[in-house]
């Protein structure tokens, strides 16, 4: 290091080595190949969630529709159930022969379609609350997992 007067100040001189051109371009390469590393890493991670992702909810809907396929045989087989009871019971009031056997008949009838509906109702019930837990399962352990994975992170 040098020192140059000038008027009233001094100056002092700072010498610099001469960059190797080299090396600048060798560390240009090594930071943009760190860089490219690091983007095919998040890239990777990202493509893997989005498949996590779509999985789950093709497993959802795949449950919902298998579910909502449940619920609705049970409903056709409820209501098909109440159709015949109907025409039963119609048969058995047409040969009825007095008001108190009509009544008696009716009686019975009508507490056995309140028995088959709270049945009917339960059974959908469960389905229902059975269907909500697995429908919301994948979505759950797809959550879970990425959870996981970011607090390993």
């Amino acid at each position: 290091m040098s020192k140059v007067t000038g008027k009233s100040e001094m100056i002092e001189n700072v010498e610099f080595s001469p960059a190797d051109p080299s090396k600048v371009a060798e560390r240009v390469r090594a930071v943009a190949d760190q860089s490219i590393e690091q983007s095919k890493e998040i890239f990777s991670k990202l493509s893997s969630d989005a498949e996590t992702a779509q999985t789950a909810v093709k497993s959802t809907f795949e449950m919902a529709r298998s579910t909502g396929n449940e619920l609705l045989v049970r409903t056709l087989a409820a209501l098909q159930a109440n159709a015949e009871a109907g025409f039963t019971h119609l048969e058995a009031l047409v040969a009825v022969k007095s008001p108190s056997e009509f009544l008696e008949l009716q009686a019975a009838f009508l507490r056995k379609q309140i028995e088959n509906s709270a049945e009917h109702a339960k059974a959908i019930q469960a389905l229902m609350l059975r269907a909500s837990e697995d429908v919301s399962k994948p979505i759950k352990d797809a959550f879970e997992k990425a959870w996981e994975i970011r607090k390993a992170a």
